[in-house]
């Protein structure tokens, strides 16, 4: 199956570098270019794009509000937003996931960790490693304005066993490292973490984190619980 990409970058040259990378792999296809925000939010919906890789400074419209726009719409529910930064602690990161991006790259990326990238967002997950979930989370939580935008949802409709899971996605695990704790396959971890986002009404993986900081779910510095 192709993953199709849109590259939404001011930057001519990057977005070239980036296609010639993308294209070097049968299974990816560039199915289109932006230089602004707007062309970003036109293009996901014109050409069928399975992950926008999204710069944030971009003129006219920025990758922000670009970002948003895409996870308002719900005609684009599957488009995955990747975003690109020249600066991997920029604080805006943390507003692109609040968003609903599902994770970001820092643009000096190498090319086989860019194709691991597209790959692990269109399949759902979210490109957060748990030190840069944490180091994130705990700057967008130190901010005045950081509980800021939707209303925070309660916890109360998870299981106990969702919950437990939702702790461990918030500390950056893979499904297949939660499957390894928890002595579960995998895919009951999928169902598991589709379910808590069903029920909280997020949607995305990164989203499950931040919303896990803001309820005090889980806390900055906390140590990943003991199997």
């Amino acid at each position: 199956m192709t993953i199709r990409v849109l590259l939404a970058d001011d930057q001519t040259l990057i977005r070239a570098g980036f296609k010639m990378i993308i294209d070097s792999e049968p299974e990816f296809e560039v199915v289109g270019e932006a230089s602004d925000g707007g062309e970003a939010v036109a293009l996901a919906r014109t050409a069928r794009a399975d992950v926008v890789l999204m710069d944030i400074r971009m003129p006219r419209m920025d990758g922000l509000e670009a970002t948003r726009r895409i996870g308002a719409d719900d005609n684009l529910a599957g488009v995955r937003v990747l975003v690109l930064t020249t600066f991997e602690n920029d604080d805006n990161v943390v507003l692109a996931l609040q968003a609903g991006a599902s994770g970001f790259l820092g643009k000096s990326v190498a090319p086989a960790d860019l194709l691991h990238a597209i790959r692990v967002v269109a399949d759902g997950e979210a490109l957060l490693s748990p030190r840069a979930t944490r180091g994130l989370v705990s700057r967008f939580l130190s901010q005045p304005e950081g509980g800021a935008g939707k209303v925070p949802v309660e916890l109360t409709g998870l299981t106990d066993r969702e919950r437990e899971i939702l702790v461990l996605v918030a500390h950056g695990l893979s499904n297949d490292d939660i499957a390894e704790r928890l002595y579960v396959s995998p895919l009951t971890v999928k169902t598991h973490v589709n379910r808590a986002m069903t029920k909280l009404d997020v949607r995305d993986r990164a989203q499950l984190v931040v919303l896990a900081y803001q309820r005090g779910l889980v806390r900055p510095g906390e140590q990943l619980p003991t199997g």
